[in-house]
């Protein structure tokens, strides 16, 4: 019986696992590919992940109240109670002279929102009771602020029975619940104060004809306004024998103008009634005339939508397109609801940019595989196992919580030339191994994976402990670096087991048993070029090892250049993008009306028609952006231009409002500048420098205002400044009315009266409450329009005296015209103004904010002036030092990971001086092209300090390994430097060509991909073309020093090869 032939399978000598079972190798890439792939479908997709400081605001009334009366009674009480909170960076709050005080309070980015609201709901709690009891009345509002714009929804009609009040209240009825209630929405917020209220217009001349007051008017109302409940007939315990119970009902609180009108003021004994209708009329009307909304020139209603944390942006704003197609079947003839302001075309456009980057650095490497492999083959094993990589990230950042946002995807696109490089490795040795020692591949790869698996882990453990560390760092720095060093962090991982497990078993089944070198044609030539680039290279690094101490200097002189570039490159947060929109700010003279603005604004929308690139004109007239208060005189316009692909040249938002600037500044009557919005929702109104001039010496109102045009004169010619702008202004005319409270005392009347008839008929009293269309709206006093026209008026305002009597006003009263402030703004417990402020071309944002530092301490300080920042220029000064850590910390991680991988404490400083070489290219880089140093580039020298070590590593792996088994130290230094140059230039000439299109990206986002871009561009490129020549130096350097210290013999340590 003749034996059985011997089972099929790898060879005996087939040590490796993944070799010796292909298949398991290839499931395990399979199953890690199709989960990311599925997680690709359930990650939320927006701009940027969720990292501006979590914000509480604060809101109050007090009718009829100057703007330094709000902030004395309100402002200034709740923010006594405000330090000291947990996570607390500032407060600032905006007291305008129509009453309204809104207070927005922002913590760190780590605190909890909704504990932060709770702590600040406890700390107004405490001042409430210091509060005026109108204040009271009104109520304190808390809301926990959400920054994340999603879109504008506006409410228009062609029919002129719609008045704006109308389309506010149908989109507030009708509409905005509705789209709260679409997944992903935050919040609705309907804009403006046009909301329905029963105003009571009041007829002061008839009042004092027939002795009513105004709190006369007001206690009636709340006697006859009420909620009544009456019981029940029937109800238990009752006699035997009951046998209904009904609901005993009476009118309670009025509904309609004809109901208030009748409401009784008086009822004499003989049977005579006053009425409200006797001494003015009821009428349907808006709680707030003070503002005004229009889009493309026609009245509009607007309405805010939020995006809540984690939703899909895209998906949210589709949904929301959807629902509002929905309603608009509903809607009155003539009514129509559209989106002229949204933020998400941005978010796509710049992913989608992102993503096409992504596919051009994936088909750079292919290319620079291809040209240095020679071979399908061997190109299409890196090319099967990036996207294992690259797609299982997703499901990394799917389990800890991460979006698919910019700071994600320019991660990966940066990885794609990471994890290349792990693929590369192991290719290019079994090739090598294949060709020296003339084996069949499947055993070259076995011989080839245990050769350099010591070198794969290395590089991804230095990788990682490059990127490690940037997890850590606070803020909303440290929550940017946070989502790119991650993401980086998992592709690493991800690439290592793959380079470990389907690498190998690719290259065992792909590769060709005889590998053939190319001669002829491209191929031939650029390897005779690579073999003359190889010579010159050995020979290079034999005369650098020849004269140390001379090529020593040289690179002293390297680093204190890269030194001197550090300190000299401005610094600045992040760069400002050509979003598709921006803002325009109008200001005009003091005491000017609601009707002049908006004549105004129609000027100016006049001049935005004649460029060609503008869509839509959102114009809120009464709503100043920077101090966030209503003003009269202050308009806020929203801009939104066609998309990036429809625009020709000059047509850049840059552009664009150059011009536009260079028409406001021709204005006479208004004064007005466009400019870009902050590109993190939630850092500040504006994407430049924004800071908070204090008032720490108490200098009085109109000191303060002198003082502040003093700085902004100064500052404007400041070598950084462009142009700085302050939004305090302390000349508005105001009257003046002083009380003789003697006299009034000695006529029998009451001081509350005075004050309170000058509230309610020179503003609005607010009563108390009625019903309609399920909801709650105010009753509100005021006098009829024209007895509120002129100082004059005054004198027809009656109180009741003693023996019932009326008396003018104007009798216990003198006036005069004084200036004050129309909002004043408060920071920390100061009051300040806002400086808002760009830097000059070739200037970044950190100078300019250094030499307003300089301004204020050479010339304003003594006057009692500080300076603080706000916003984004906050987050910048707080992550000034982040990145030196941060660069440190890394540093030392890699250091003693390589410590504990080689078992010594001097074998790593050779990996660790090739770093140096890299951080100068990318300050050369960015220097030379005149960009600051921002967080995209600080992000980018992270990764260019681990590629910079991953090259090193690969020689001194390679010299380790050859001077273990015997090799003199110089000899192992060049050999290494021989056999590792091709493997160092394929992986650093596909990440510096997979990163390319960053460096000349176009359209959206373009600017940070620039900053990242020529970061890891020039920094490779300086790292592979100068630092290599470098790496065999220190490293026999290095090791003869450990080699001496140990007292080796003699031998060990030899000259030239």
């Amino acid at each position: 019986m003749s034996a059985a032939p011997p089972p099929a399978g790898p060879p005996p000598e087939i040590r490796y696992l993944f070799i010796r079972r292909p298949v398991l190798a290839g499931v395990i890439s399979i199953v890690i590919t199709l989960l990311g792939g599925f997680a690709i479908r359930l990650l939320p997709l927006s701009r940027y992940p969720q990292i501006a400081p979590p914000a509480v605001q604060v809101a109050a009334a007090y009718p009829g109240a100057t703007a330094q009366d709000v902030a004395d009674a309100v402002a200034a009480p709740i923010e006594e109670q405000l330090s000291g909170l947990q996570g607390l960076l500032y407060y600032s709050s905006a007291n305008a002279s129509d009453g309204t005080m809104g207070l927005a309070i922002s913590f760190d980015v780590t605190r909890s929102q909704d504990l932060a609201a709770v702590d600040v709901q406890n700390a107004v709690q405490v001042a409430v009771p210091q509060l005026p009891d109108a204040v009271r009345q009104n109520g304190v509002v808390i809301l926990k602020a959400n920054t994340d714009i999603l879109a504008v929804v506006a409410l228009s009609s062609s029919d002129p029975r719609y008045d704006a009040s109308y389309l506010t209240n149908y989109l507030k009825l009708f509409v905005e619940d509705e789209l709260k209630r679409v997944p992903g929405i935050g919040n609705a917020l309907t804009f403006g104060g046009l909301q329905f209220s029963m105003l009571l217009q009041l007829d002061p001349a008839r009042m004092a004809k027939l002795g009513v007051t105004v709190g006369d008017v007001a206690t009636a109302v709340r006697e006859q306004n009420a909620t009544n409940p009456a019981g029940r007939i029937g109800r238990e315990p009752a006699p035997p024998g009951t046998e209904l119970t009904i609901p005993v009902t009476t009118l309670g609180r009025l509904q309609t103008p004809d109901q208030f009108n009748d409401i009784v003021v008086r009822a004499k004994a003989d049977g005579s009634l006053l009425r409200v209708r006797d001494i003015g009329r009821a009428v349907l009307g808006a709680q707030s005339y003070d503002f005004a909304g229009r889009l493309n020139g026609k009245p509009t209603a607007f309405m805010l939508l939020y995006l809540r944390p984690g939703a899909n942006a895209i998906a949210v704003r589709n949904a929301v397109q959807r629902r509002l197609d929905e309603l608009s079947r509903g809607f009155p003839p003539g009514i129509s609801a559209v989106i002229p302001f949204d933020t998400t075309p941005f978010v796509t456009a710049s992913i989608k940019e992102v993503v096409f980057t992504l596919l051009e650095a994936m088909a750079l490497v292919s290319l620079v595989v291809f040209v240095f492999l020679q071979s399908w083959r061997a190109t299409l094993i890196p090319m099967l196992a990036v996207p294992v990589s690259v797609i299982g990230t997703f499901l990394g950042l799917l389990v800890i919580g991460f979006s698919i946002n910019v700071l994600t995807l320019f991660a990966l696109v940066l990885a794609i030339g990471i994890v290349v490089d792990d693929a590369i490795v192991v290719i290019e040795n079994v090739e090598r191994i294949m060709a020296t020692e003339d084996v069949p591949a499947r055993i070259a790869a076995d011989r080839a994976i245990r050769q350099v698996a010591g070198a794969l882990i290395a590089i991804v453990l230095s990788l990682v402990a490059v990127f490690v560390p940037v997890a850590f760092t606070g803020g909303v720095t440290g929550e940017m670096f946070k989502q790119f060093a991650i993401t980086i962090v998992i592709a690493v991982v991800l690439s290592g087991l793959v380079a470990l497990t389907l690498t190998p078993a690719l290259c065992a089944l792909l590769l060709k048993e005889a590998v053939e070198a190319h001669t002829g044609g491209f191929f031939g030539a650029f390897n005779r070029w690579f073999a003359r680039v190889t010579g010159g290279y050995v020979g290079a690094v034999d005369r650098v090892l020849g004269r140390p101490r001379a090529w020593l200097g040289a690179v002293a002189v390297l680093v204190i250049l890269a030194g001197v570039l550090w300190r000299r490159v401005p610094t600045a947060f992040i760069p400002s993008e050509d979003k598709g929109y921006f803002a325009m700010a109008l200001q005009l003279p003091d005491a000017a009306s609601l009707q002049r603005t908006q004549a105004v604004i129609e000027r100016v929308e006049g001049f935005l028609r004649q460029e060609p690139a503008i869509r839509n004109i959102v114009a809120l007239a009464g709503f100043d952006l920077l101090s966030r208060a209503s003003q009269p005189n202050s308009a806020t316009i929203f801009v939104n231009v066609r998309p990036w692909e429809e625009r020709g040249p000059g047509q850049s938002i840059d552009a664009i409002t150059g011009r536009i600037n260079g028409r406001l500044f021709g204005m006479r009557d208004a004064m007005g500048f466009a400019f870009n919005l902050p590109e993190i929702p939630g850092l500040g109104a504006t994407s430049g420098v924004e800071a908070q001039l204090q008032n720490r010496g108490g200098l009085p109102v109109q000191d303060f205002a002198r003082e502040v045009q003093a700085f902004v004169q100064a500052a404007n010619q400041l070598p950084a400044v462009l142009g700085v702008n302050a939004n305090f202004r302390a000349n508005v005319p105001q009257l003046y009315v002083d009380v003789d409270r003697a006299a009034a005392k000695a006529r029998g009347v009451k001081l509350g009266d005075v004050f309170g008839t000058l509230q309610a008929l020179m503003s609005t009293l607010y009563v108390n409450d009625f019903n309609l269309y399920g909801r709650t709206y105010r009753v509100q006093i005021e006098a009829q329009a024209p007895y509120r026209q002129t100082p004059e008026d005054l004198g027809q305002l009656y109180v009741r005296g003693s023996n019932d009597a009326m008396m003018p006003i104007s009798a216990l009263t003198r006036t005069q015209f004084k200036s004050g402030p129309t909002v004043l703004t408060r920071f920390n417990g100061f009051t300040s103004a806002l400086i808002t402020g760009v830097p000059r071309p070739g200037h970044s944002s950190g100078e300019m904010m250094n030499q307003l530092d300089g301004l204020i301490r050479s010339r304003f300080a003594a006057e009692g002036l500080g300076i603080s920042y706000s916003g984004q220029s906050y987050q910048e000064r707080a992550s000034s030092g982040a990145a030196g850590l941060v660069f440190a910390l890394g540093l030392v991680i890699v250091f003693l990971v390589l410590a504990a991988q080689y078992e010594s404490w001097s074998l790593p400083f050779a990996v660790l001086f090739g770093v140096p070489f890299g951080v100068l290219g990318a300050f050369l880089g960015i220097w030379l092209r005149g960009q600051p140093s921002d967080i995209y580039f600080q992000v980018g020298l992270i990764t260019v300090v681990g590629l910079a070590a991953k090259n090193a590593i690969l020689i001194v792996e390679f010299a380790t390994e050859l001077r273990s088994q015997g090799v003199p130290i110089r000899q192992a230094a060049v050999q290494a430097a021989r056999q590792r140059l091709r493997p160092i230039l394929m992986t650093s000439f596909a990440f510096i060509l997979g990163v390319s299109p960053l460096v000349v990206a176009g359209g959206a986002g373009a600017a940070s991909r620039h900053s990242i871009g020529t970061t890891v561009f020039s920094g490779m490129l300086i790292a592979t073309t100068v630092g290599i020549f470098f790496i065999p130096l220190f490293f026999t350097l290095i090791r003869r020093l450990a080699e001496r210290g140990r007292a080796e013999t003699p031998s060990a340590v030899e000259g030239r090869p």
